[in-house]
């Protein structure tokens, strides 16, 4: 395998092998290891070289840093792109990043990604498809892209909160609700728990673990879980409360203006609800309601089926007016005041935006 090539010419993404395990480190601790266009295509080779070496038998995602694993996309890199109309740039930029997604879901070699810390967007996108998710006491995992004008992608609006209780894929998508702890567990975005301290000692341990060629991929899982299972943690506390307000209020509406009446009429933790209803208040229109159409449009559908509605929703979103004017609130002027267009629920018509 040429990982030392690959290595050389990317280091903001750092390879390691040893016996079966091959590293794969993001390494933008600046930046919360954002995603570009670079890492993404450098990670995919990287990813098909493992896939043909027998001797590697697993692979490991891990985040430089005390922040955390990935924030997500390099979104000021994709603005500049879009400033200068370079479209095509930015069209392959989340073509390539839903094909990495896409490799990680479908590899044929377990796929473990160490989620400690912030964890989001395009961090939970790769985390999605893997065989084993590791959160701890630091993580952080959410999608809150309507806050900028976007919408949640890597397979949110599909399979990625398909293991949460009712109402939770509507409620995450379209609040961008900050999931932490052992919650990642409980709602299904993490597969074990651990402390963050003891993550050195895991990484050891799986370097030295030497699996045989002649075993699934779901049985090799399970290995890797025996050989570190001593450091996880499996005790979940459930939140009945919260899940019987999130289904009241976000499961099964026919549309965004129901779950916002609904929110109006609480009879159940108004608190709660003024506070989500305002925060909903306070995003995109426009990436609101496209959310919840894609979320609609996209449930039970195969993985590749989600990706592929998603990359034609990405190119409409990326062109849109919000979108940057999301980006210049949030993220470069930090004004906090983006001025939406339309800036009404009532106002949006998607009906040429096909999927």
């Amino acid at each position: 395998m040429s990982h030392m090539n690959i290595q050389s010419q990317n280091q903001s993404v750092l390879y390691r092998v040893k016996n079966s395990m091959a590293l794969i480190t993001l390494n933008r601790p600046e930046l919360v290891n954002s995603l570009n266009r670079r890492m993404v295509d450098s990670i995919s080779e990287f990813m098909r070289e493992s896939w043909e070496d027998d001797n590697c038998k697993f692979i490991v995602f891990f985040g430089a840093g005390d922040k955390g694993f990935c924030a997500g996309g390099d979104v000021k890199e994709i603005a500049l792109q879009i400033k200068e109309e370079r479209y095509a740039d930015v069209d392959m930029f989340f073509q390539n990043e839903y094909t990495l997604d896409l490799m990680v879901h479908n590899s044929p070699k377990p796929v473990v990604v160490i989620a400690d810390g912030i964890t989001m967007g395009g961090g939970l996108g790769i985390a999605a498809g893997a065989s084993i998710v590791l959160a701890t006491e630091r993580t952080r995992m959410a999608m809150p892209e309507t806050r900028i004008g976007f919408f949640p992608d890597v397979g949110a609006t599909g399979w990625l909160f398909s293991k949460s209780p009712a109402g939770y894929p509507e409620y995450l998508s379209l609040t961008g609700y900050e999931v932490s702890k052992r919650e990642c567990v409980r709602l299904g975005l993490a597969t074990h728990y651990l402390a963050s301290k003891d993550i050195p000692r895991l990484i050891s341990i799986m370097e030295n673990f030497s699996a045989s060629g002649s075993e699934s991929k779901e049985r090799l899982s399970e290995k890797i879980i025996e050989e570190i299972s001593k450091y996880l943690n499996s005790d979940i506390p459930e939140k009945k409360d919260m899940d019987e307000w999130v289904a009241a209020y976000f499961a099964g509406k026919s549309d965004l203006i129901d779950i916002l009446n609904s929110l109006k009429k609480c009879n159940q933790q108004q608190k709660l609800c003024e506070i989500v209803f305002d925060s909903i208040a306070q995003r995109s229109p426009t990436a609101l309601v496209l959310t919840l159409k894609l979320l609609r449009h996209n449930e039970n559908r195969p993985v590749a089926d989600v990706f592929f509605t998603e990359l034609k929703a990405a190119a409409f979103i990326t062109r849109h007016h919000d979108y940057m004017e999301g980006i210049r609130a949030r993220l470069i002027d930090k004004d906090d005041h983006p001025r939406w267009i339309p800036d009404s629920i009532e106002e949006v018509d998607l009906r040429k935006v096909e999927l």
